[in-house]
């Protein structure tokens, strides 16, 4: 009975793998939407703002609110317009309440495990971000909160006399601060208005580093000039490397280069870790051997070591077994409790050699 118990544990393992990639942000990329929806994303230019602000009393005045979201859109290049009148391609509602309103459990996986995903938790100042294409409410929905969770006692603390506007001015400083609008250039696949951002000399780095996760993401390929420039920058790099690593395989030399000739262990790592991504994304064993030859390199840095381990267990291949088990051999001979990154590479070792010890066995 050995065996088949072995198979159904490498079947597992094998269906895991499997759902692990079809579960990241870049392969379910707008998976969900039909040809028609996806033409007219690509046509968005304008966008209607349709906000709601409700407090204890009442619906109250959202002008103020209405604004902040026209005006963070503008810095995307979309076009706002406040009246449902006027010509618009899609709408974008902002429900902002003192007190939310609980609406029901939400999904778990993708994007609902994210910080600003709803919480049905969270009971209280909250603005709720969807949008309608077509007249349809799509499934992507954000949420942004205060930083605390009764506007009573914040208002009392504040000596504010209004508590239902004080949550309001609260949320509104929220929005101006976050990223909705990249969120929803990427939702709509406009690759274009994210790289004009990045390539502005106004663009903060935090809001670079932001692109970059999204263009990767998004597996905007079009994106791998401004990737590879933003290499130089070494705040940058490590994203960057990140990013590439959800593109095509024409970023494998690069990677391998920078793996093996950056003076920044940062980098090596980053870079290691990007093979390891593109290698499992695409299937693509060539990043085997690369990998191989910097994990037998005896001057390879233990933090640059762990994550050529653990790029190897993301590309299962036999070639991998007897290397890690005579590095996992080396390892378990040094006795050192208290070296976290010793701990971390024998984690890294262990779970790559289960990898690919199962995988050849039985795939």
């Amino acid at each position: 009975m050995r065996y088949p118990f072995r198979c159904v544990v490498a079947s597992i393992l094998l269906s895991i793998f499997v759902l692990t990639l079809l579960a990241s942000p870049g392969l379910a990329y707008r998976e969900y939407f039909t040809p028609e929806q996806r033409a007219q994303l690509e046509k968005i230019q304008t966008v209607f703002v349709d906000v709601l602000a409700l407090t204890d009393k009442g619906t109250t005045d959202s002008a103020s609110l209405v604004h902040i979201v026209a005006q963070r859109l503008t810095e995307v290049g979309y076009k706002a317009v406040r009246n449902s009148g006027e010509a618009h391609d899609v709408v974008l509602r902002v429900k902002c309440e003192q007190r939310k309103t609980w609406e029901g459990t939400a999904v778990t996986g993708g994007d609902a495990d994210l910080p600003d995903a709803p919480s049905r938790l969270w009971k209280g100042p909250a603005c709720q971000l969807t949008y309608l294409l077509g007249g349809m409410k799509i499934k992507w929905q954000k949420e942004v909160r205060t930083e605390f969770e009764d506007a009573i006692a914040a208002a009392q603390t504040a000596q504010a006399p209004d508590a239902g506007r004080y949550a309001m001015t609260k949320l509104q400083e929220a929005l101006e601060k976050y990223e909705f609008p990249l969120l929803l250039a990427a939702e709509w696949g406009h690759s274009d208005r994210l790289l004009k951002l990045l390539d502005s000399p106004d663009t903060s780095q935090a809001r670079k580093l932001k692109i970059m996760s999204l263009l990767g993401d998004m597996q905007a390929d079009a994106a791998m000039p401004k990737l590879k420039e933003a290499l130089k920058d070494r705040d940058l790099a490590r994203q960057a490397l990140s990013a590439i690593g959800n593109l095509g395989r024409d970023g494998i030399p690069l990677l391998v280069e920078l793996m093996n000739t950056s003076p920044q262990l940062e980098v090596q790592a980053a870079a290691a870790k990007s093979l390891g991504q593109l290698g499992g994304l695409h299937g693509d064993a060539s990043v085997v051997l690369p990998l191989l030859a910097k994990l037998q390199d005896p001057k390879t840095d233990w933090t640059v070591l762990t994550e050529v381990a653990w790029a190897l267990g993301k590309i299962p291949d036999k070639r991998s077994i007897q290397p890690l088990y005579d590095l996992d051999k080396k390892l378990q001979a040094i006795r050192d409790p208290d070296n976290v990154t010793l701990k971390k590479l024998k984690e890294a070792v262990f779970w790559s050699i289960k990898q690919c010890d199962t995988w050849d066995q039985y795939s």
